[in-house]
């Protein structure tokens, strides 16, 4: 037995940076997942924002629809007006495309 205590052994050193590995190993994916969700989630809010004052401009100055693209944060937003055939309404879409370091994300909504 050993009677000084003046360091630590080394199967504690393996023991203790073994556990450190496991939970790093379960927790990073884990983190890297909510990390995306996130962004996401706002991209996908700006998004409606865009489109919701998109739709109130064209509500209240009765303007023409054009096609249109807002860069924010270093993110591009491209806004694209369709016109359903069926009902006869337009509609505004807000997208984002889809890069190395953002996801894909589309709003959508009538114009009424």
């Amino acid at each position: 037995m050993l009677k000084s205590s003046k360091g630590y052994f080394l199967l504690e050193l393996l023991l203790s940076l073994s556990a450190l590995l496991i939970l790093s190993l379960f927790l990073l994916p884990l983190l890297t997942d909510l990390r995306e969700q996130s962004q996401k989630l706002e991209l996908e809010s700006k998004a409606r924002q865009l489109m919701y004052e998109e739709l109130q401009t064209n509500l209240i100055n009765n303007r023409t629809t054009s096609n249109s693209s807002s860069i924010q944060k270093g993110v591009k937003y491209l806004i694209i007006w369709y016109e359903s055939e069926s009902t006869g309404q337009k509609e505004v879409c807000v997208r984002v495309e889809k890069n190395s370091f953002l996801p894909e994300v589309e709003v959508c909504g009538l114009l009424e």
